[in-house]
C-alpha cells in the first residue's frame, strides 16, 4: 500500500484514520494528503468504503482512530477528544442526488448556505456563482424545470458558495447520460482547474477517475492500494487488484534469465532485477498484444467484442489462461479461428512477484519476438 507523506502546506491530510460499523471495517489505516488546489480522484469499487472517507472528511461521521487535519488544524481526533462539527470544517459537499430543495428556486438553493451572510453580500454572491457555472439567466427557475445538467450545475454553485476550504465531490456524474456526463465533467474540471479549490472527487468509474484527477488514489476493503499520478497507476500498478481495475488485463507466466524474460508468448528483452530461474507474472493489456490470422497458430478466438472503433478479442492460449487483444475493426476474425498471438508492448511491462510489482530496470531493448 501507498499513502501520501504529510507535508506542512498541504490543504488535508487524513493520518492512519479507521472507521468500523459493528463488524465490517469500513475504513483502515487510511492515510492521505491533498496539495493546495489539488483535484484527488477517489476510486474504487462499490462498498470498499471511499464514500465514508469523505463523510469523515466532511464531518458526518467520526473516525474510531487516526486524525484528520485542514491544514494544521484538526478537525478530528478521538484520542485528544477533538471534534469539528461539519458546519464549522468550511467544507463544500455535493452529493450524486444534487439534494436541491424542490420549493426553492434556483438562487434560493445556491443562497441556503449563505443565511448568517448580510443580504446585499449574500446576494452578491449568488450572482457570482451563477455567473460562474452560467446560470444566472435561469436564477428564478425550479429544479423540475432545469436539465440533468443544469441541476448539476446548481449543486456545484451550492457547494462554491461558501468558499469552502475544501470540496468534497461524491459520485456526481452518475446519474447523467454518457454523452452529458463527459461534457459537463470537462466543463467543471475546468472550472476547479481556474478556481485552484482542493478538492476530492469520488468515483467507482476507472475512466472517469483518470480523467478528472491530477492525482489518483485507489481504494480496495477500506485499505488505500496505491496513490499516484493518472500515467503511474495505470502503467506501473503496484498491486495486482489496481492493475485489474483499470479495465481487461491478463497475467502471463514469465521466467527471469540473464537476458530478460521468456514467457508463452516468446522472448521480452526487459531485464527484472530478480535471480534468474524465479517465476513471475507479466502484466499485458490489450494494446500490447496484436493477432495474426495462423491455421497453426497456438491461440485460438473464445469471444469478439466488437466495440466500434476496434474489436476486443478473447484469446486462449495453450496453457489455457485468456488474453484479451485489442484489434482495428477493419480486422474482422470469426469466433474459434486459430491465430497467432504477437507480444509487441513497445515498452517495459510491468512484472509481480507474489501479487505485487517489481520494480524493473531500464530495458535493453523494444523489439520482441512473437510465439
Amino acid at each position: 500500500m501507498t499513502s501520501t507523506p504529510r507535508n506542512q502546506g498541504d490543504v488535508l491530510s487524513l493520518e492512519k484514520v479507521s472507521k468500523a460499523y459493528g463488524p465490517v471495517q469500513a475504513v483502515v489505516d487510511f492515510s492521505l494528503a491533498l496539495a493546495p488546489g489539488e483535484i484527488m480522484a477517489l476510486v474504487g469499487p462499490s462498498g470498499c468504503g471511499k464514500s465514508t472517507v469523505l463523510r469523515l472528511i466532511a464531518g458526518l461521521e467520526r473516525p474510531d482512530r487516526g486524525r484528520i487535519r485542514f491544514g494544521e488544524w484538526v478537525v478530528a481526533d478521538p484520542n485528544t477528544g477533538v471534534w469539528v462539527p461539519p458546519e464549522k470544517r468550511r467544507v463544500g459537499l455535493m452529493f450524486q442526488e444534487y439534494a436541491l430543495f424542490p420549493h426553492m428556486t434556483v438562487a434560493q438553493n445556491v443562497a441556503f448556505g449563505l443565511m448568517k451572510w448580510p443580504r446585499e453580500e449574500r446576494e452578491k454572491r449568488v450572482q457570482e456563482m451563477l455567473e460562474l457555472v452560467h446560470l444566472a439567466h435561469l436564477a428564478h427557475r425550479y429544479p423540475h424545470e432545469l436539465s440533468g445538467g443544469e441541476q448539476q450545475r446548481v449543486a456545484l454553485a451550492r457547494a462554491l458558495a461558501p468558499n469552502p476550504q475544501v470540496l468534497l465531490l461524491d459520485e456526481p456524474f452518475s446519474n447523467l447520460d454518457p454523452g452529458l456526463r463527459e461534457q459537463v465533467r470537462s466543463e467543471i474540471r475546468e472550472l476547479l482547474r481556474r478556481l485552484g479549490i482542493t478538492t476530492l472527487f469520488v468515483t467507482h468509474d476507472q475512466e472517469e477517475a483518470l480523467f478528472m484527477g491530477d492525482r489518483v488514489a485507489v481504494m480496495h476493503a477500506g485499505r488505500l492500494e496505491q496513490v499516484g499520478t493518472p500515467e503511474e497507476v495505470f502503467h506501473r500498478p503496484e498491486t495486482r487488484f489496481v492493475a485489474e481495475f483499470f479495465g481487461p488485463t491478463a497475467f502471463i507466466a514469465g521466467r527471469v534469465t540473464v537476458r530478460g524474460l521468456e514467457t508463452e508468448l516468446g522472448f521480452l528483452p526487459q531485464r527484472v532485477p530478480l535471480p534468474e530461474g524465479t517465476r513471475v507474472e507479466v502484466l499485458v493489456r490489450p494494446d500490447d498484444l496484436r493477432v495474426e490470422p495462423d491455421e497453426a497458430g497456438s491461440g485460438h478466438i473464445v469471444q469478439r467484442v466488437f466495440q466500434g472503433m476496434h474489436h476486443l478479442y478473447h484469446v486462449r492460449l495453450p496453457s489455457g489462461r485468456i488474453v484479451h487483444v485489442m484489434s482495428e475493426h477493419a480486422a474482422s476474425y470469426p469466433l474459434q479461428s486459430r491465430v497467432r498471438v504477437v507480444l509487441d508492448p513497445g515498452h517495459d511491462l510491468s512484472c509481480f512477484l507474489e501479487g505485487r510489482r517489481v520494480v524493473e530496470e531500464p530495458a535493453v531493448a523494444t523489439a520482441s519476438m512473437p510465439a
